[in-house]
C-alpha cells in the first residue's frame, strides 16, 4: 500500500509541474512587446516634449533679455545729466576729438563725441547688407565671423544714470551744470561751478554670426566705451535679427505721424538730426530669437514680420519673435 501511494503522488507531482506550451510563450511575448512598445512610445514622447519645452524656454530667456537691454538704453538715450539744452559744441567748454576705434555713422556729426559742425546725432541706425557689412568702421570681425545681413545696427549716446563722485582714469566723463559743461578723461576734470560729473557712454548694437561647424550661431553684439576706446562683446547668443522702426514727428506738434525703418528710404537727415521741427519720438524694437541647434524632426516655414521687413524661414530652427515700443522721453523734453 505504501508503494502504491508513493506512485500516485509522483504522478500528481509530474502533472502539476508541467511547463508552458509554445503557444502560451508566443502569446506572452506578444503581450510583453506591446506593453514595451507603449512604454517606449511614452518615453520618447516625454523626451521630445522636454526638449521642445527647454528650447522654447531658452528662446524666451534670450529674447526677453535682448529686449530688456535695448529698451533700457533707448529709454535713456540723449540723457545728459543736469544739462538742459541741445547737446552740441556750442555750449561745451571741452570735447575730445574722438575715441579709439571710433564708430562713425552717417552724417557729418555722427561719432562718439560732437564736432563743431552739423547736428550731433545721438541716435542713428542702418540696415546691414553684404555690400555694407561694417558701415561704422569699428566692428570687430575675427576669422569665421560675419555681420548679419538684413539686420539693423543702432548707435546711442548718453551718460550713465547716476553722477559719480570720483572719476576713474580710462573713462570719459561729462562734467555739467544746467547751462554748460565739458567732456574729459577721468582724472583730468576741472571744477565747474554747480556741476556734477557723469560717466559718458556710446553704445552700438548689431548681430554677428560665428561659424560653428557647417553653420553660423548668431549673437547680439554690444559696443561700448572702455579704456578710452570702443570695445565689442557678445551680449546674448541666439539673437538672429534686430530691426527698428522709428516713430517720427514730422511737423513739430509732438505727435508721431508714422513709423519709418532705417532702410526704407524715408529717413531724412532732418529726422536723424532732430532738426527743422522733425523728431524721433519713439522706437519699435523687433528681436528674432533663434535656437542654437537645429531640430531635424522640426521644419520651420513660418514668416516673421518685423515692421516693413519679413523673414520667411525654411530650415529646422525654432524661432520666437519679440517686439516692444519705447518712448524717447528725452527727445520730448528737448
Amino acid at each position: 500500500m505504501r508503494s502504491k501511494n508513493i506512485l500516485t503522488v509522483a504522478k500528481v507531482t509530474n502533472k502539476t509541474m508541467r511547463g508552458f506550451t509554445l503557444v502560451e510563450l508566443m502569446i506572452s511575448l506578444s503581450i510583453g512587446l506591446v506593453l514595451f512598445a507603449g512604454v517606449l512610445s511614452v518615453f520618447v514622447g516625454m523626451r521630445t516634449t522636454t526638449a521642445e519645452t527647454s528650447t522654447f524656454g531658452e528662446l524666451q530667456e534670450n529674447g526677453r533679455f535682448a529686449i530688456s537691454v535695448l529698451t533700457d538704453d533707448l529709454l535713456r538715450q540723449d540723457f545728459w545729466g543736469d544739462y538742459a539744452g541741445r547737446f552740441s559744441t556750442s555750449n561745451l567748454l571741452n570735447f575730445p576729438a574722438g575715441a579709439g576705434n571710433d564708430c562713425v555713422g552717417g552724417g557729418v556729426n555722427n561719432r562718439t563725441f560732437p564736432l563743431a559742425v552739423g547736428h550731433f546725432r545721438t541716435i542713428w541706425g542702418q540696415t546691414l547688407t553684404d555690400a555694407a557689412p561694417n558701415p561704422l568702421g569699428c566692428f570687430v570681425t575675427p576669422t569665421g565671423t560675419r555681420t548679419k545681413d538684413q539686420s539693423d545696427v543702432i548707435q546711442l549716446k548718453r551718460v550713465i544714470g547716476a553722477p559719480v563722485a570720483v572719476p576713474v582714469a580710462g573713462n570719459y566723463y561729462l562734467d555739467t551744470n544746467m547751462t554748460t559743461g565739458g567732456i574729459y578723461q577721468g582724472g583730468a576734470i576741472p571744477v565747474l561751478e554747480n556741476a556734477r560729473t557723469w560717466l559718458y557712454q556710446h553704445h552700438v548694437y548689431y548681430v554677428r554670426e560665428q561659424k560653428v561647424g557647417n553653420d553660423y550661431v548668431p549673437s547680439l553684439m554690444q559696443g561700448r566705451l572702455a579704456n578710452l576706446t570702443m570695445n565689442f562683446n557678445p551680449v546674448v547668443d541666439g539673437i538672429e535679427v534686430i530691426r527698428f522702426m522709428y516713430g517720427v514727428d514730422t511737423n513739430g506738434d509732438g505727435v508721431i505721424n508714422s513709423y519709418i525703418s532705417a532702410s526704407g528710404g524715408n529717413m531724412t537727415d532732418a529726422l536723424w538730426d532732430n532738426s527743422g521741427g522733425s523728431r524721433i519720438l519713439a522706437v519699435k524694437v523687433y528681436v528674432l530669437a533663434r535656437s542654437i541647434l537645429p531640430d531635424n524632426k522640426y521644419e520651420n516655414t513660418s514668416t516673421y514680420q518685423m515692421g516693413d521687413f519679413a523673414l520667411t524661414a525654411d530650415d529646422n530652427y525654432r524661432r520666437l519673435l519679440f517686439s516692444s515700443t519705447i518712448t524717447l522721453y528725452n527727445a520730448r523734453v528737448n
